[in-house]
C-alpha cells in the first residue's frame, strides 16, 4: 500500500498544480464548503440564463405587468451588464478559490477574502446600478467614480495574481506604468508619448467598454464560458476517460504505442479543453508512466504529453477559447477561423505522432500485448478513422448527410433533426448497455493486456451527440458560436442525466430514481467545474483589456513596430524571428486565451506594418495564426513553461529538460507559421476543395521529411548530408514558389502614371499592388514607405475601381499624387495616420505591380522528388544491409 502511495505522489503534485494553476487550491471544510460550489453553479446558471430566450419571456410575464403599476424591473442583460457581473462572479471566485499565498489557509476563507470578494462585487455592480448617471457625465468622473475604478483596478491585480500569478501582473503593470509615465525621462525618446491624467486613465479603463470591460471580457461572457462549461461536462459525463481508452486500445499495440495513444488523446482532449496544463494532467497520469514502462525516459515522456497538449490548445473548434476572440479581432467568421485553423493543426499532429514514431524506432520498443479481436478488420477500420480524420468524417457527415434535413424539411427540419438525435442517443446507449461501463484505471498498475477497441468504441458513442448538435448549429444552421454552445450544453445536460437511468433500463436493473440522482449530480460537478475552470480566464480577460486599452490609449504597438523595424534592419525574415521570439516571450506563464490576446494586441500590427513597409502583404488571419502559434508554444519553453512542469511532476523527470525536449519536439510546429505567411494555402484562403486535398497531401509529406530530418532518423540513421537533403526537400515541398522567385520576379512593374490604365485592365475582383510613399506622420522630415494591396471589384474604368478601395489620385504625366483618403473609407485605416498629405513633399505611387506571367511553381517539386528517391534508395540499401547481417549472425548464435 505504501509503495502504490508513493508511486501516486507524482499524479497527486501535477493534480495540485492543475488546481493552484487553473481552478483554485483551497477546499474549505465545515459550513463554508458549499461556498464555492454554490457560487460556481449560480455563475453556470446566469451564463445559461443570459445565452437564452427565458430573459426576453419573463420580461414580457412579469416585467411588463410590474412597468404597467410603476415597477421597473429589467430581465434582460444588455452585453455591459452581462460583462459586469461575468467579471463579478470572478472577483469573488477568485477571493474564494484561491488562496492568497502558499502561507494562506486552504480549508477556510479568511475574513480577508470576504472582504476582497465583497469589495470586487461592489466595483462591478456600481456600473450597472448607476448606468444611467455614468453615461449621462461620459468623460467627467466624479471623485465616487475614480475611487470606484481605482478599487476595481487594484482587485483585478489580486486576482490576476492568485489566479495566474506575477508574469501577466507584471506585463499588465508594465502597461499601466507606460500609461501614466509615458513622457518619463527615463524611457527612450523613441518610445516616449505624453502620458494620461489619472482620471482620463481611470475612466478609459475601467468606466467604459475600451479597457477592462472590453472585447476579450465581452467574448469570455458571451461565447468562452458556455464552451468551457460544455467541455467541463463532456469530461464530468466520462467522456475524457473514454477517449483515452479508446487511444490505447487502437494505438497501444504499435510501437511506441502509449506515446502515440498520447498524442491521439491529446488531440481529442483539445477539442474541448482551454489549457494545455488541463490536458497534461488530463491524459498524462495515463500516457506518461506507461511511456516509461516501455522504455521512454522520463523527460521524453513527458515531452511527448506537453508537444501533445500544447498542441491541443491550437486545434480547431475551441483552440483554448482564442478562436472566439481571433474572430472579434479578425472580422473574419467563427466558422472561417475553425476552417483556416484545421490544416496546420492536422499536419503538425501527423507530424508528431511520426516522430513518436521515430523515437520508439530508434530506442528498439515493442507495442503493450493486445488481445485478438473478433473482428481485427474492425479493429483496423477504427485505427485509420481514429483522431481528426473522425472528427473530419463526422463534421462532414453532419453537413452534407445531416445538412439535406433542412433542404427537405424545410420549417420543419429542426423539429426532424431533434427526432433523430433523440433516436439516436437512445439506440446507441442501448447498445452502450451491453457493455460494461469504462472504469478509471490505475495509471500505475501493470497492463497486462489492452482491451479491444471494438467494445470500447460502442461504449462511449453516443458522447457525439452533444457534438454533433454543436457541429449541427454552427454549420447548417449558421447560429453564433454562443447559442450553438448553449445548445450542445443543452443537450449534454439532459445526457448527463439520463445515462445512467437508460442503461439501467437497458440492462434490466432499473434504479431509475437513484440514477436519475446521480446524473443529477454529475451536471451539478460539470457546472462546478466548468466554473472553477472559468475563474482564471475571466480574470486574464478583464487583466487583457488592461493591455489592449493602453494600445488604444497610447498607440503602443507602432512604437514596438519601429522598435522592430529598426532591429530587423529591413529583413523580413529578421522581423519575423524577432516576431516570433517576442511572442514567446510575452506568453510566457499565460492561460491560453490571456496569451492570445497579448500577443495580437502587440505583435499582430508590429507584422502587418512592417511586413507592408518590406512587400509582404498576408491575409490578418494569417498573421494572428502567426503570433497566437508562438505564444502558445511558450507553454513548454524553459524557464517557465507550466505544462512541462506539469509533466514533470508526472514523470519525476526534470522540467527544465522535460521543457527542451518538449520544444524539440515542437520545432515542426514553430516551423509552420513561417510557412502559412509565405504559402496561405496552407490555411485554406482562397483554395479549391480539390487544390486542398492536394495541398494537404503535400503539406503532411514536407512535414513528415522535416521531422525525419530533425530526428536524424528515416528509413534508418540519417547521415548530415541526408538530413540537410530532407530539409531542402521539406522546405521546396512547403514553398516552391521560393525558388521561382529566385529565378524570375513575381510582379512586373508598371509606371505609376500608367495605374489607371493597369487598373483598368485586372479581371473582376481583381487585385493591384502598388507602393506609396511620402511624408511620415509623425516626422516629416522623413520618408514613409507602404505596400498596399488594392481590391478592384467589378470591371470598370480605372480611376472608379481605384475609388472604390478608397485610392484617390491625381495624375500629373508620370507621377501620380494620393489624396488624403476619406475618414471611414478602406484605405483611411491603412494608410491614413501614416503619411503627413500637408507637407511640402506630396504622397505618391512610387511604384505598381502587376502579377507576372510565370511557369507554376510545383515544377520544383520534380527535382525535389528526385533528391529524395536518392535518399530513399541509399537508406533502403543500408537497411537491406543491415536486415542481411543479422540474418547472417542469427545461426552463429
Amino acid at each position: 500500500m505504501a509503495q502504490h502511495d508513493a508511486a501516486a505522489a507524482p499524479d497527486e503534485r501535477a493534480e495540485d498544480l492543475l488546481t493552484e494553476a487553473d481552478t483554485g487550491g483551497r477546499h474549505p471544510r465545515g459550513w463554508q464548503r458549499r461556498i464555492i460550489p454554490a457560487i460556481a453553479i449560480c455563475w453556470a446558471l446566469y451564463q445559461l440564463y443570459i445565452a437564452s430566450s427565458l430573459s426576453f419571456i419573463l420580461q414580457d410575464a412579469i416585467g411588463r405587468p410590474l412597468a404597467t403599476m410603476g415597477i421597473h424591473i429589467s430581465f434582460i442583460f444588455n452585453s455591459s451588464e452581462a460583462r459586469v457581473v461575468h467579471l463579478a462572479f470572478a472577483f469573488c471566485l477568485a477571493a474564494f478559490a484561491f488562496p492568497l499565498g502558499r502561507w494562506a489557509p486552504r480549508d477556510r476563507i479568511p475574513w480577508y477574502d470576504w472582504l476582497l470578494a465583497l469589495t470586487g462585487i461592489v466595483t462591478c455592480l456600481y456600473l450597472v446600478v448607476f448606468k444611467d448617471a455614468i453615461a449621462e457625465r461620459a468623460g467627467l468622473p466624479t471623485p465616487a467614480d475614480l475611487v470606484i475604478s481605482a478599487t476595481g483596478m487594484v482587485v483585478l491585480g489580486i486576482c490576476v495574481y492568485r489566479t495566474l500569478g506575477l508574469p501577466l501582473l507584471c506585463v499588465a503593470l508594465v502597461f499601466l506604468f507606460y500609461v501614466f509615465f509615458g513622457h518619463a525621462a527615463i524611457l527612450p525618446d523613441a518610445i516616449q508619448w505624453k502620458g494620461a491624467s489619472l482620471s482620463k486613465a481611470l475612466w478609459h479603463f475601467w468606466m467604459q467598454l475600451e479597457g477592462v470591460f472590453g472585447v476579450a471580457l465581452g467574448v469570455s461572457t458571451s461565447m468562452i464560458f458556455l464552451f468551457v462549461l460544455f467541455g467541463a461536462m463532456l469530461e464530468k459525463a466520462g467522456a475524457g476517460n473514454y477517449f483515452i481508452k479508446l487511444a490505447f486500445a487502437l494505438l497501444g499495440h504499435l510501437r511506441g504505442g502509449p506515446a502515440k495513444a498520447a498524442v491521439v488523446s491529446s488531440a481529442l482532449s483539445g477539442i474541448y479543453s482551454g489549457s494545455s496544463i488541463a490536458n497534461v494532467v488530463s491524459t498524462g497520469v495515463f500516457t506518461i508512466p506507461l511511456m516509461k514502462r516501455t522504455g521512454f525516459s522520463a523527460e521524453k515522456a513527458g515531452a511527448v504529453e506537453v508537444a501533445a497538449s500544447v498542441n491541443g490548445q491550437l486545434t480547431p473548434p475551441v483552440m483554448g477559447a482564442a478562436a472566439f476572440l481571433m474572430a472579434e479581432y479578425t472580422g473574419v467568421s467563427y466558422l472561417g477561423i475553425v476552417k483556416h485553423a484545421f490544416m496546420p493543426a492536422v499536419i503538425a499532429y501527423i507530424a508528431l505522432f511520426y516522430i513518436v514514431h521515430l523515437e520508439a524506432l530508434k530506442m528498439g520498443l515493442e507495442g503493450l500485448p493486445k488481445r485478438r479481436s473478433a473482428k481485427p478488420w474492425l479493429q483496423r477500420m477504427m485505427g485509420v478513422l481514429l483522431g481528426f480524420i473522425a472528427m473530419c468524417a463526422l463534421a462532414l457527415g453532419v453537413y452534407y448527410g445531416l445538412g439535406w434535413v433542412k433542404t427537405v424539411a424545410g420549417d420543419f427540419a429542426s423539429v426532424v433533426a431533434i427526432t433523430g438525435l433523440v433516436v439516436a442517443y437512445v439506440g446507441l446507449v442501448r447498445l452502450s448497455a451491453r457493455y460494461p461501463d469504462l472504469e478509471l484505471d490505475d495509471p500505475n498498475a501493470p497492463v497486462l493486456e489492452l482491451p479491444e477497441a471494438g467494445p470500447v468504441a460502442v461504449t462511449g458513442l453516443y458522447y457525439l451527440i452533444p457534438i454533433v448538435v454543436l457541429i449541427w448549429c454552427i454549420m447548417v444552421e449558421r447560429l453564433s458560436p454562443g447559442l450553438s454552445a448553449y445548445l450542445a450544453s443543452l443537450v449534454m445536460i439532459a445526457l448527463m442525466v439520463t445515462q445512467h437511468a437508460l442503461k439501467g433500463v437497458f440492462r434490466g436493473k432499473p434504479d431509475v430514481a437513484a440514477d436519475l440522482k446521480a446524473g443529477f449530480k454529475d451536471c451539478i460537478d460539470g457546472m462546478i467545474s466548468g466554473s472553477r475552470n472559468m475563474i482564471a480566464i475571466a480574470v486574464a480577460t478583464g487583466a487583457a483589456g488592461v493591455i489592449v486599452g493602453t494600445v488604444s490609449l497610447t498607440g503602443m504597438h507602432q512604437v514596438v513596430g519601429d522598435f522592430v523595424e529598426y532591429l530587423s534592419g529591413g529583413s523580413l525574415i529578421t522581423m519575423l524571428g524577432l516576431v516570433a521570439v517576442m511572442s514567446l516571450v510575452l506568453g510566457m506563464g499565460l492561460p491560453t486565451t490571456a496569451n492570445y490576446i497579448v500577443v495580437s494586441s502587440l505583435m499582430a500590427p508590429v507584422v502587418v506594418s512592417v511586413g507592408a513597409q518590406s512587400g509582404l502583404i498576408v491575409p490578418l488571419i494569417a498573421v494572428h495564426m502567426f503570433v497566437f502559434y508562438f505564444g502558445i508554444l511558450a507553454d513548454d519553453t524553459p524557464p517557465v513553461g507550466l505544462a512541462a512542469f506539469a509533466a514533470a511532476a508526472i514523470s519525476q523527470g526534470d522540467p527544465i529538460r522535460t521543457g527542451i525536449q518538449g520544444f524539440m519536439y515542437d520545432i515542426r510546429t514553430a516551423v509552420l507559421p513561417f510557412l502559412f505567411i509565405f504559402n496561405t494555402d496552407l490555411l485554406l484562403i482562397n483554395v479549391s476543395p480539390l487544390h486542398a486535398v492536394f495541398v494537404f497531401i503535400v503539406a503532411v509529406a514536407a512535414m513528415l521529411l522535416f521531422a525525419a530530418a530533425t530526428q536524424g532518423y528515416f528509413l534508418v540513421r540519417s547521415r548530415l548530408w541526408e538530413s540537410l537533403a530532407l530539409l531542402l526537400v521539406a522546405f521546396t515541398l512547403f514553398r516552391p514558389g521560393f525558388w521561382l522567385d529566385q529565378m524570375d520576379a513575381p510582379f512586373a512593374t508598371v509606371a505609376p502614371g500608367e495605374i489607371v490604365q493597369a487598373a483598368a485592365e485586372r479581371p473582376e475582383d481583381g487585385q493591384l499592388r502598388v507602393v506609396v510613399s511620402g511624408p511620415d506622420f509623425d516626422d516629416p522630415t522623413r520618408t514613409f514607405k507602404t505596400t498596399l494591396l488594392l481590391r478592384l471589384g467589378k470591371e470598370g474604368p480605372g480611376l472608379q475601381r481605384l475609388k472604390r478601395d478608397g485610392l484617390d489620385l491625381e495624375i500629373a504625366g508620370d507621377t501620380a499624387k494620393v489624396m488624403e483618403p476619406l475618414p471611414g473609407s478602406p484605405l483611411f485605416a491603412r494608410i491614413g495616420k501614416k503619411f503627413d498629405f500637408y507637407a511640402d513633399n506630396p504622397v505618391v505611387v512610387s511604384e505598381v505591380q502587376v502579377r507576372a506571367d510565370r511557369v507554376r511553381k510545383e515544377v520544383f517539386y520534380i527535382p525535389a522528388l528526385l533528391l529524395l528517391g536518392l535518399v530513399v534508395f541509399l537508406q533502403t540499401r543500408r537497411r537491406d544491409a543491415g536486415k542481411k547481417t543479422v540474418a547472417e549472425a542469427a545461426p552463429a548464435e
